[in-house]
């Protein structure tokens, strides 16, 4: 059993649901749920925040954190996570942002990618470092977001 259907089993177990906001990942994390029979019962939705200034306007990511921070930090993961919460009305919120490449961004390295996960019980915030290239760095966020959930639920 994949991670996915696992925590899907799990947030139907709870009657929790579950949305996404995603950066890198660009709605990999949303497929990969979708792709489990049932999924419906429990993902709610998902947005695709690839520019900055969408995390602020959609997500409600704080400006000023933006600012001073950049894009990629776990504190702005964990307010995407939140504000996808919020927005969609979801009891859990997953949310990944990083650097596929091929070039660092803001100063930040390529395979940095940093995952949040909000659930009404607590939260995993975490920095991870991949390798290889865009392909492997953004299947890795996925299973790495998928992995998150599957340990809070």
């Amino acid at each position: 059993m994949t991670d996915a259907a696992a925590a899907l089993g799990r947030l139907a177990a709870r009657r929790w649901t579950v949305a996404v906001a995603e950066s890198l990942t660009g709605g990999q994390v949303a497929s990969t749920i979708v792709e489990v029979p049932g999924a419906s019962a429990v993902f709610r939705g998902g947005v695709v925040a690839y520019a900055t200034d969408v995390k602020r306007s959609v997500l409600g990511v704080d400006g000023e954190l933006l600012a001073s921070v950049g894009a990629v930090d776990p504190g702005v993961a964990r307010q995407m996570a939140e504000g996808v919460r919020r927005l969609l009305g979801a009891d859990v919120g997953i949310a990944t942002t990083g650097v596929a490449g091929p070039d660092p961004q803001d100063g930040t390295p390529v395979g940095t990618v940093c995952i949040a996960v909000v659930t009404p019980e607590g939260e995993a915030v975490a920095t991870h470092s991949f390798g290889g290239g865009r392909a492997a760095i953004r299947a890795a966020a996925t299973e790495a977001a998928l992995t998150a959930c599957l340990g809070l639920v």
